[in-house]
């Protein structure tokens, strides 16, 4: 348990960072709550000591890591966050970890604090989340003995995505970094094109069967995957239907249903690895893809303070952690099943 260590969550009142705090407390740590709107921290203060501070002044960035064991940065757009918290994490020699979907800012994030992050000896975790982390934690367990791998699949069966207004903000971000461009990563890098995505069929595990999927439907598992495994074919596809909530103009957020604030949507994550003649494959299934990023960044942050980690500097979840032992530790929020081999 946590034994009351102080976890700093920046962006504690948004929607992923308050089920954060609900996971950091039932674990027996003391969140701290940072965010930019004091009012909104306010509404919080039973859970945790407030902490007024914004990413455009620095000032109150390092008073409110002061004393703070580690952070958990949860808010997006997190091209204008990221960095403003890792510097501050620096500053105040503590690791960081943050649950950004959006593959730029990650990029960003391995790019331009590896060096200085390895040196420091410290522990920066980008993308320790539903997409990015989860992702790369089923590929490097499913790799297993295996040092290389010709092509990593991952595709995502959601029932349905309403997504947060801070999905669609981050979204937004993305879309004008790229030009409104579209990004695969094959060849070993990644490739901006304007190509069309197309339609095809995935044949997920029974109960949900095949679906229309989006293929190259990008996320950030193309650069939490080869950060650290030799693979140079990644791709990501999207149910079809959760693809078409995310993008409608009238898109509704999440509703809770049950005394936890999780959604309805259920999830299954169907991860297929292939080198020469040979399939390996894993699937996760689990409900609200939001309500899942709390155990998977409280579980992160649990293992860095108790030296449960194999590398410094910025790492992804695969790189840093014993996947296996970290997904089995998630049984209680998520479902495995590792089919036979196929070759």
């Amino acid at each position: 348990m946590g034994s009351g260590r102080n976890v700093a969550v920046f962006g504690a009142y948004g929607h992923t960072g308050r089920f954060v705090v609900a996971e950091l407390r039932e674990r027996g740590y003391a969140p701290l709550l940072l965010g930019r709107d004091q009012a909104k921290l306010e509404t919080m203060a039973e859970l945790g000591e407030v902490r007024q501070a914004s990413v455009g002044d620095p000032a109150s960035l390092d008073r409110a890591l002061d004393g703070a064991d580690i952070v958990i940065n949860c808010a997006g757009p997190f091209a204008s966050t990221a960095a403003p918290l890792i510097e501050a994490a620096l500053r105040a020699g503590i690791p960081y970890v943050d649950v950004a979907a959006e593959l730029e800012a990650n990029h960003d994030t391995f790019t331009h604090f590896a060096e200085r992050a390895r040196d420091a000896g410290t522990v920066v975790v980008p993308a320790m989340a539903f997409y990015g982390g989860l992702g790369d934690l089923l590929v490097t367990t499913v790799m297993g003995d295996w040092t290389a791998a010709d092509e990593v699949h991952v595709a995502y069966g959601l029932s349905s995505w309403h997504p947060t207004a801070g999905t669609v903000a981050s979204g937004v971000v993305s879309g004008e970094r790229r030009g409104g461009r579209r990004v695969r990563f094959t060849g070993g890098q990644l490739e901006y094109h304007t190509d069309a995505l197309p339609t095809l069929e995935w044949s997920f595990p029974a109960p949900l069967g095949k679906q229309s999927v989006i293929d190259e439907f990008t996320m950030a598992d193309v650069i939490t995957v080869p950060s650290h495994l030799d693979v140079p074919e990644v791709r990501t596809y999207m149910a079809a239907k959760a693809a078409a909530d995310l993008f409608a103009p009238d898109a509704a957020a999440p509703t809770a249903v049950d005394e936890s604030g999780r959604s309805a949507q259920t999830f299954v994550v169907d991860v297929v690895v292939r080198s020469g003649g040979t399939e390996r494959r894993v699937v996760a299934t689990g409900q609200d893809i939001y309500a899942i990023t709390a155990p998977l960044a409280v579980e992160a942050v649990d293992r860095i303070l108790t030296g449960r980690t194999k590398a410094t500097g910025v790492v992804s979840a695969g790189a840093v952690f014993d996947a296996p032992d970290f997904l089995r530790a998630l049984s209680a929020h998520l479902t495995l099943e590792v089919p036979a081999l196929q070759s």
